[in-house]
């Protein structure tokens, strides 16, 4: 029979362990403005879900004194739950002990409920809050580190990983969520560097602090590190339970449908009259984004980063499909080196977790300049060009105004296995724009008439805009599947993807892809 003191000491011992490093730190961490590691799971697990593993785990080390400060959980709590019904596991880092430092048992906790989760094939969220590898177990520490990277890369494109970074993330600790699929940061109380300003400051004598060195704003909008940046911690947790209602849980499942209202057939008016006269003059891509999507709702990824790019996650007809969109009311739309490698990663996420891509093409070309050829923007926008040419998802394009050169060929062209391609006739789909077209052409006809050089070059482009500046010549060709009304896209996209719905696509087979890094 158990005695009443082992029940109460089990009891006592389970409260102990809930108090993590105790009351003083935890109000310090409040004083921060933070929450603690249990307060983070309460937030986003459905009430009563949690289990917890592992709760009693201290760690081993016996150096500089260490023997002498233990605390069951060793500075993470780990388990797993449910959010919206649908199971996940989770890690929180507890920095109200030892700082939320790694050490090798910890390492232990991450990498069991790690394993779980890729067994289970469930989502894994870990929510970051660490100063680090903890300096007194050296190599053992390091060594921790290693063992969470290998899972997330054995993990990659299998179950969705997400990070959350609310509190600090330096050195070697960055690794994991850059690894996984999304991250998370909160403004003004998380950050992420490789060296911190002190080092920064010793090393290349620039002055910096932790906010302009790696916080929220600057890997949400300079970086691309992170994918979201919250204001507070209740927003952030609130941004990743939305996440997920897009995504399956592995990549064997498609995501969760979700009921929706707003009639398939539904047209939009407005369409029809969204693009400019001028082909130089921006409209917004957002608006016909919303107009086409369930309810207007548009779930965008990567915001503030990348800007003449849009992707993001919505539902049609009550669907998951992820977006990827050009905006030509942002450097004219046009593919630099951020924008095609924030599209390539969407792309791919999408492809390996089976969410179909709806692809909205305004793009005058690649950015040219030294700039972005010493960056690479060779290689860059291979990767987008290599994502879309991989994809087996449904690929649906539209392209809506101009197309033009190998910015056309990269966003999920007819040769690139795209499904199914429209255009708007406002569609201009050439290797080039009018201008500059005609420059090359006739250069030499116009240099020879100087004096009726303007005449020749407005005729000459007007005899290029009417073979080149309408969709005909490529649906003429079967490059483009079908010329639709603006108002009717919706409809004709969705049609589209239920078409789509049980597609099948053989690949060679391979070891694995050798994608342009």
């Amino acid at each position: 029979m158990i005695q009443t003191e082992q029940i109460e000491k089990l009891v006592e011992r389970r409260a102990s362990a809930r108090q993590g490093g105790g009351p003083a730190r935890i109000q310090a961490q409040h004083d921060k403005g933070k929450l603690t590691a249990r307060e983070r799971l309460e937030l986003l697990l459905d009430p009563g879900s949690f289990e917890e593993y592992d709760m009693f785990v201290q760690h081993r080390c016996t150096n500089f004194g260490m023997d002498k400060q233990h605390y069951d959980g060793d500075g993470v709590v780990t388990g797993c739950g449910t959010v919206d019904g649908r199971p996940v596991y989770v890690f929180a880092q507890d920095f109200t002990v030892s700082g939320g430092s790694l050490s090798k048992t910890m390492s232990e906790k991450i990498c069991k409920v790690m394993d779980m989760a890729l067994r289970a094939g469930a989502p894994c969220i870990g929510l970051n809050d660490s100063g680090g590898a903890r300096i007194q177990e050296g190599i053992d520490a390091l060594a921790g580190y290693g063992e969470i990277f290998e899972r997330n890369i054995l993990s990659s494109g299998v179950i969705p990983q997400i990070s959350g970074i609310f509190g600090p993330c330096a050195g070697g600790a960055v690794y994991s969520p850059a690894l996984t699929d999304f991250t998370l940061m909160v403004k003004n109380t998380s950050y992420m560097f490789l060296t911190g300003p002190a080092v920064v400051k010793s090393v290349t004598g620039e002055v910096v602090d932790q906010e302009q060195l790696g916080g929220a704003s600057v890997h949400a909008s300079k970086s691309g590190v992170a994918h979201f940046a919250a204001q507070d911690e209740k927003e952030g947790i609130e941004t990743i339970k939305k996440l997920l209602s897009y995504i399956p849980q592995n990549n064997m499942e498609t995501a969760p449908e979700r009921p929706s209202s707003d009639p398939v057939g539904r047209v939009d008016d407005a369409l029809n009259s969204i693009i400019p006269d001028s082909p130089n003059k921006a409209y917004d891509m957002y608006a016909v984004i919303r107009s086409i999507v369930d309810d207007g709702d548009f779930f965008e990824i990567h915001k503030d980063f990348a800007k003449n790019i849009i992707v993001g996650f919505a539902h049609m007809n009550g669907r998951s499909v992820g977006v990827v969109a050009n905006q030509p009311a942002v450097l004219a739309g046009v593919l630099d080196i951020n924008a095609s490698r924030k599209a390539a990663r969407f792309v791919r996420f999408c492809d390996a977790f089976n969410i179909p891509l709806v692809t909205l093409v305004d793009v005058p070309g690649f950015l040219c300049g030294t700039q972005q050829e010493y960056g690479a923007i060779i290689t860059n926008g291979a990767k987008l060009l290599y994502a879309y040419g991989e994809a087996t998802v449904p690929k649906v394009t539209v392209t809506l105004r101009k197309g033009y050169g190998g910015a056309h060929i990269v966003m999920s062209c007819k040769q690139l296995r795209g499904d199914v391609n429209y255009a708007w006739p406002s569609a201009q789909i050439a290797v080039m724009g009018a201008d500059g077209a005609v420059n090359v052409l006739y250069a030499k006809e116009i240099k020879a008439d100087p004096e009726h050089a303007k005449e020749i070059f407005e005729q000459k482009k007007q005899e290029y805009e009417e073979l080149f500046s309408n969709p005909y010549q490529a649906a003429m060709k079967g490059y483009i599947d079908d010329i639709i009304e603006p108002r009717n896209t919706r409809f004709r996209v969705i049609r589209a993807l239920e078409q789509l719905a049980s597609k099948r696509a053989d690949v060679p087979a391979k070891k694995h892809d050798n994608l342009p890094l």
